[in-house]
């Protein structure tokens, strides 16, 4: 009986305080959390394979992706906070879900392109600002969304679904590339990135985040 109550407490009074707050919206907010970071997550997926079959060598991937992109996207993350304060969350949210689908076609524009080491440093470290930009948006939209009651918990949930859709997707992304090709990839995936912006600019009409 105890366990029940905890599991209760735990779980389901965290839903529902969410959407007893947000009503019927709840539903499109949840969409939206699910869909925001689909353009990178699906993409990021085929990255390294990617790198290889272009010709480049694993140190220059390891350097150029695991070393300048980790400051790339911490400087990344430091513009997106920046701007949140600034001209508001659900801007900041706008602006990161342009750039995150935006910079997938510059992997189309590599992927046509001679294998370039100054293109790859170009590529990389514009994903991975761009990445970082929407990231810390996304954050403070998420921290936002959360009640003060039941904040880690909501918090928790929200990062699930955030990543649940796109995870899905992301598994057949090996497939897309052998019946499209890397060029015509990124493009879609830029493309899977589009619906966000009109639930943004829905939802930011119906539901605010006040800052």
């Amino acid at each position: 009986f105890i366990s029940k109550n905890v599991a209760n407490i735990a779980y389901v009074k965290p839903i529902l305080n969410f959407i007893e707050r947000y009503g019927k919206i709840a539903f499109a907010i949840l969409l939206l959390i699910g869909l925001y970071r689909i353009a990178d997550v699906v993409m990021g997926v085929v990255a390294n394979v990617f790198y290889l079959d272009k010709g480049f060598n694993v140190k220059d991937i390891a350097t150029y992706s695991k070393f300048f992109g980790v400051f790339a996207t911490i400087f990344g993350g430091l513009i997106g906070g920046i701007f949140a304060i600034k001209f508001g969350t659900m801007r900041a949210l706008f602006i990161g879900a342009i750039v995150a689908a935006t910079s997938n076609l510059l992997f189309a524009w590599l992927a046509i392109s001679p294998p370039d080491t100054k293109l790859l440093i170009i590529v990389i470290t514009a994903d991975n600002i761009s990445s970082g930009f929407a990231g810390a948006a996304f954050v403070v939209y998420l921290s936002a969304l959360t009640s003060i009651k039941f904040t880690a918990t909501q918090y928790a949930l929200f990062s699930s679904v955030m990543l649940f859709l796109p995870k899905l997707i992301a598994g057949y992304s090996g497939g897309w590339v052998d019946v499209i090709g890397y060029p015509n990839f990124y493009i879609l995936t830029a493309i899977l990135g589009l619906p966000v912006l009109g639930l943004i600019i829905w939802i930011s009409k119906v539901a605010p985040v006040k800052n």
